[in-house]
């Protein structure tokens, strides 16, 4: 669901100021390495310190980030870029840096130790060289001014032309290979399916490598335009079919693929990669739940957790829209004797896009959808469950006999073979999508495209 849009932090200043101290401090300068974490997910972060710093979140695929960096003492603080400022303190013997990150007044406890991160064993990303042709590209979304979406074209070897599909991100910034973990899902489903003789267009997000344009005002219902955008650029490539590109939306972009199609009557196919069957209201509710059961919670437990979700769900449809829903979050807090929400939290549940996501319905969307449909969902998924989705998906797409609804055993919601579907499992698993998920989308969208 919605990923950390930036890994920020600006800090409480540690210890006392003495000019001796900044005579015999450590120098800062060098590889650092930490663990931020948010809710269930652990996200590597590292600094790179010296006169000319960067900053990586690791696990996202965000590398090289300007910052800089000053010090007073053993005291560091180190601004980046988009992101924010972490502020902290060297020990005594400065293999240890210790202190915050925030964004905004949310502060997050981090600490970091000397020494760069290995590489984790990613035995699915394709390698260079391809039989294929891979293509860097750009467009202009023309219904969004100053939206430039950047991406990647890979296209089959021969002559052409060659059916195509748009792969669509989930939710949170991301880049074109979908990174996370060091995974790059889109990348190794692209390499699959051109391999196959589908043509395949990735695309940053707006705001993340190339693409440009990102507003805080952002909906779900703005990203569906750079989709339209994209496939009105496929269409004017000599090598692709315009009547047969289709889309493939990995969670959120499993609502943006059916909102397209269901307007875009061009549109030849759709395959929701665990996209969602009922509200976002609804999808957060059972998603606390299953995360509550699948951290060892007992039903119980994580019954209590997803009626709180419920009642926080409800506080917020109820209430004006935007910053005028921030009393109605205080108070269900409150009325909850719950503690009082950070300042991070507020903003993040009174956004144009979480108002947006937990109202939207993908129902009428996919009731309008007459071309044939792949929905996809892990049977180990707690982020859309199978349980609660698969019957909406059912249900809404049976007047469709060109769609299918197949839940794949033992995959979580990046279509990983799973022990329990948490989020925490993601980065620990070598597997970056099983092979029997892959061979699925792809036999299917040859069938579906073949002449």
């Amino acid at each position: 669901m919605r990923g950390l849009k930036a890994l920020a932090v600006v800090a409480v200043l540690l210890g006392s100021p003495a000019v001796a101290a900044a005579q015999t401090a450590p120098d800062p300068a060098g590889d650092w390495r930490g663990t931020l974490r948010a809710g269930a997910i652990k996200l590597r972060v590292a600094m790179h310190l010296g006169a000319t710093s960067t900053f990586d979140s690791v696990d996202q695929g965000a590398l090289g980030l300007p910052a800089r960096m000053t010090t007073e003492g053993r005291r560091v603080s180190v601004a980046v870029d988009k992101v924010g400022v972490f502020e902290g303190e060297l020990s005594e013997d400065g293999k240890a840096l210790t202190g915050m990150l925030k964004q905004g007044q949310a502060s997050t406890p981090l600490s970091f130790e000397r020494g760069a991160f290995s590489s984790s064993h990613r035995p699915q990303t394709p390698t260079a060289p391809f039989p294929y042709a891979s293509e860097e590209v750009g467009y202009d979304n023309p219904q969004r001014p100053g939206v430039h979406l950047a991406g990647t074209l890979t296209v089959p070897a021969g002559a052409g032309p060659f059916p195509a599909v748009l792969l669509i991100t989930g939710s949170g910034v991301q880049d074109r290979d979908e990174t996370i973990f060091e995974h790059k899902p889109f990348l190794v489903l692209a390499d699959y399916l051109t391999r196959r003789g589908i043509a395949v267009l990735r695309v940053d997000d707006r705001g993340m490598g190339g693409s440009t344009g990102a507003s805080l005002s952002d909906t779900t219902a703005d990203f569906a335009t750079d989709v339209e955008a994209g496939i009105r650029w496929l269409k004017a490539r000599h090598e692709i079919d315009g009547k047969r590109i289709g889309l493939l939306g990995h969670s959120e972009g499993g609502e943006i693929a059916p909102l397209v199609a269901s307007k875009d009557k061009s549109v030849a196919f759709v395959v929701l990669w665990a996209g969602q069957g009922v509200t976002g209201a609804d999808v957060v509710v059972e998603q606390v739940r299953a995360i509550a059961l699948a951290s060892g919670g007992t039903p119980a437990q994580a019954d209590q957790s997803a009626k709180a979700q419920r009642s926080l769900m409800d506080a917020l449809l109820k209430a004006p829209p935007g910053e005028a829903a921030r009393p109605a979050v205080i108070a269900n807090f409150a009325e909850r004797g719950a503690p009082s929400p950070a300042e991070g939290t507020i903003r993040q549940l009174t956004t144009p896009w979480y108002r947006h996501f937990i109202a939207y319905d993908p129902r009428p969307a996919l009731r309008a959808l007459k071309i044939p449909v792949l929905a996809l969902l892990g049977g180990k998924d707690v982020q859309v469950t199978p349980g609660q989705n698969m019957p909406a998906l059912r249900d809404a797409l049976r007047a469709n006999r060109k769609a299918k609804v197949i839940e794949l055993p033992g995959l979580n919601h990046m279509f990983q073979t799973a022990k329990t579907g948490g989020a925490d499992e993601y980065g620990e698993i070598e597997e970056t999508i099983a092979p029997e998920a892959l061979k699925v989308i792809g036999d299917w969208i040859v069938g579906t495209t073949a002449h």
